[in-house]
C-alpha cells in the first residue's frame, strides 16, 4: 500500500534561473555574488522544487525538453545544501549531487527579487511541516499517564430509559363554580326533558328573545315574587305583540314634509 512518502509533490516552479561556476571559498567568510561573472551565466533554465517525504529536491531542468541538468536534495533548511550570499538576496549557493553521490557547489540567481522570495518561502513551509510531523509522531509514542474514565457498568447496576413518554402529565380538570370544566351528567346518564310549554309553574321566567321553552331557567321555588309570569298560550310572542300594541304611537309626520320612510 502506497504511503505519503511514496508520492512526489511540487512545491514551487520558476521558469528562469541562472547558474554560475563559483571559485572555491578560500576563507571562512560567506560567499559574495560580486565575485561571480553575473553578466555571463554558465547555464540558464528553469527551477522546480519538489518534495518526497521529508526531503525536498531542487531540480534544474531544461526549459524546453525538461531534461535534468542537476539537482540538490535538501534535508534541512537552512543548512549546508542551500546558503545565501552576503551581498545580495537574489543569489544562492547550492550543493548539487549526482547519482554516484559526488557533490559540487554552484551559484544560482534570479532576475526578479520576487522569485527569490518564493524560493525561500517554499523551502521554509516544507520544513515547517516536517517539524510538525515529527512533534506529532513523538506525542503519539508517549504513554498515556493521565487518569482514565471508567464508563462501564458495575455489577448489578442498571439504567432506565424513558422513550416516547410525555414529561408533563395531564392535570385533572377542576369542576364546580371555580373551574372551567363541564358539570357531570345527572344520575342515570340521561338528561331530563324540558317542561312543557303549557305548564302551570308560576316560578319560571321566560328568556327574552327565546323561542323554545327548553331554554327557561329554573328560579328559586321559594321566591314568590316572580318578575313575569309566563303566558299559558303556546305562542310565546303573544305578550310581546300585545304590549307593543298598547304603547302610545308617535305622532305621524306629513309624508310630504320629510323623506323618512315609515316602517
Amino acid at each position: 500500500m502506497a504511503t505519503v512518502s511514496d508520492y512526489e509533490s511540487i512545491l514551487c516552479v520558476k521558469p528562469d534561473v541562472n547558474v554560475y561556476r563559483i571559485p572555491p571559498r578560500a576563507t571562512n567568510r560567506g560567499y559574495r555574488a560580486s565575485d561571480w561573472k553575473l553578466d555571463a551565466p554558465d547555464w540558464t533554465g528553469r527551477m522546480r522544487i519538489t518534495a518526497k517525504g521529508k526531503v525536498a529536491y531542487i531540480k534544474l531542468e531544461d526549459k524546453i525538453s525538461g531534461e535534468l541538468f542537476a539537482q540538490a536534495p535538501v534535508e534541512e533548511y537552512p543548512g549546508i545544501t542551500v546558503e545565501t550570499v552576503s551581498d545580495s538576496s537574489r543569489y544562492f549557493v547550492l550543493r548539487i549531487q549526482d547519482d554516484n553521490g559526488r557533490s559540487a557547489f554552484i551559484g544560482v540567481g534570479f532576475g526578479d527579487r520576487g522569485d527569490s522570495f518564493d524560493f525561500n518561502v517554499a523551502l521554509q513551509d516544507h520544513f515547517k511541516w516536517v517539524k510538525q510531523e515529527i512533534e506529532i509522531s513523538k506525542q503519539s509514542q508517549l504513554p498515556d499517564t493521565g487518569p482514565k474514565l471508567d464508563l462501564g457498568f458495575k455489577e448489578g447496576q442498571t439504567i432506565t430509559l424513558n422513550i416516547g413518554q410525555s414529561r408533563k402529565r395531564d392535570k385533572p380538570r377542576q369542576t364546580g363554580s371555580g373551574g372551567l370544566g363541564l358539570l357531570p351528567p345527572p344520575p342515570g346518564g340521561k338528561i331530563a326533558p324540558p317542561p312543557p310549554s303549557g305548564s302551570s309553574n308560576h316560578n319560571t321566567e321566560p328568556l327574552t328573545g327565546g323561542g323554545d321553552t327548553g331554554c327557561l331557567l329554573d328560579l328559586d321555588s321559594s321566591n314568590s315574587n316572580s318578575v313575569v309570569q309566563s303566558n299559558h298560550s303556546s305562542d310565546l310572542w303573544g305578550d310581546f305583540s300585545t304590549s307593543a300594541s298598547s304603547l302610545p304611537q308617535p305622532a305621524q309626520q306629513d309624508s310630504s314634509s320629510t323623506s323618512w320612510v315609515k316602517f
